[in-house]
C-alpha cells in the first residue's frame, strides 16, 4: 500500500471516530436534557402537592384561631356587661379612682410642703 491511501485510510476511521464521539456526546445531552426536564416535573409536583397540604393546614389552623378569638371576645364582652350591671364592680372602680385621687393629692400636698420648708 503506499502512504497516501495509508493516510486516506486514517483519516477516515479519524473522522469515523469523531462521528461516532459527536453522535455519543449528543445521545449523552439528550438523555441528560429529558432526565433534568422529568426531575423538573417531579419537583414541582412535589412542591405543589406539599404546598396544597400546608394551605390546607393553615386554613384549618387559622379557622381554629379566629373560632377562639371570637369567643374569647365574646366571654370579653359579656364579662364586661356583668360588671357594668353588677354594683359592687361599679363600687371597686369608684373605690379605687377614689384612692388613686388621694394619693395624687397627698403627693402633691407632700411636695407643697417639702417645697415650704426649704428642702429641695
Amino acid at each position: 500500500m503506499d502512504d497516501s491511501k495509508i493516510l486516506q485510510h486514517l483519516l477516515d476511521l479519524e473522522r469515523q471516530a469523531a462521528s461516532l464521539v459527536n453522535d455519543a456526546q449528543t445521545e449523552v445531552d439528550e438523555k441528560v436534557s429529558e432526565t433534568e426536564k422529568q426531575n423538573r416535573m417531579r419537583s414541582e409536583e412535589l412542591y405543589t402537592r406539599e404546598l396544597e397540604i400546608l394551605e390546607k393546614a393553615y386554613i384549618g389552623d387559622m379557622a381554629v384561631v379566629k373560632e377562639n378569638y371570637r369567643k374569647q371576645l365574646e366571654e370579653y364582652r359579656e364579662s364586661l356587661k356583668i360588671q357594668s350591671a353588677n354594683p359592687v364592680y361599679v363600687l371597686n372602680h369608684e373605690a379605687f379612682c377614689g384612692l388613686a385621687e388621694k394619693f395624687l393629692i397627698r403627693t402633691g400636698s407632700i411636695d407643697r410642703e417639702v417645697n415650704d420648708a426649704g428642702v429641695t
